[in-house]
């Protein structure tokens, strides 16, 4: 590798260069995937802009070149799965069909709908995932019967879920069978895990908020790009 340049981390370079965030390039590493100067490297290796990297032996863009962002608001519908594995059935990359390569934000597993956040912006990723337990992402869900005072309660305190309590949250009641609730935290299914806990069972489930980024009128299935204001609102609440 190149010595006489900045030297980067290569999860960075990958981020930099919007090809996947530093998470994914993590994985990618660990799966032996990635090579420098066509030689298979390990996690925390080095690289400088002279450095060729190939992922799966395609070459991937240098950071010098000036990359066009793309940011994505998808309204998900059931049944399409949040990964970028384009064998998996349903997968989100295939279904938006999209021209550039672009990855979403986190995640909405594939029996919830609504607002899932794509881009192929790695540093933004980054910022998301990083401050994911202090970022708001609210829903609308319903469930199989009457909501009592009780269940809202204990929502809003907390459930314990095996060794994790969730964190207290705001939960308002919309009618007898539905109810919407924010989160700031990031645990895997957890509105389903703490419905479940307190013995109700989720029919529908809907996010609506991410941060700033809200669904709005935007219809089921379809996607648009961010407004300039709601970039650089939400680079501003990142930063």
């Amino acid at each position: 590798m190149v010595q006489n340049s900045k030297l980067i981390r290569l999860n960075k370079f990958l981020s930099q260069i919007g090809y996947c965030s530093r998470r994914a390039g993590d994985k990618l590493i660990n799966e032996r995937r990635v090579s420098v100067n066509n030689k298979i490297v390990d996690l925390g290796v080095k690289v400088s802009l002279g450095d060729e990297v190939r992922v799966d032996g395609e070459l991937v863009t240098n950071p010098k070149k000036k990359k066009k962002f793309v940011y994505l608001i998808f309204n998900k519908p059931v049944g399409v799965e949040c990964t970028t594995d384009r064998n998996v059935k349903n997968n989100i990359i295939d279904f938006i069909g999209y021209s550039k390569r672009i990855f979403p934000i986190g995640r909405l597993d594939k029996n919830s709908e609504g607002l899932i956040l794509l881009t192929n912006d790695g540093d933004i990723v980054n910022k998301i995932l990083r401050t994911e337990n202090n970022n708001e992402k609210e829903y609308v869900v319903h469930v199989n019967k009457k909501i009592s005072s009780d269940f809202l309660f204990n929502m809003r305190k907390g459930v314990q879920l095996k060794n994790n309590l969730t964190k207290s949250c705001e939960v308002k009641k919309i009618n007898n069978y539905s109810f919407n609730i924010i989160l700031t935290q990031g645990m895997n299914r957890q509105i389903r895990k703490m419905c479940l806990k307190l013995d109700y069972k989720i029919k529908f489930l809907r996010r609506i908020r991410i941060i700033n980024i809200n669904i709005g009128s935007l219809k089921l299935g379809r996607f648009r790009n961010f407004t300039q204001p709601e970039l650089n609102d939400l680079l501003m609440k990142l930063n």
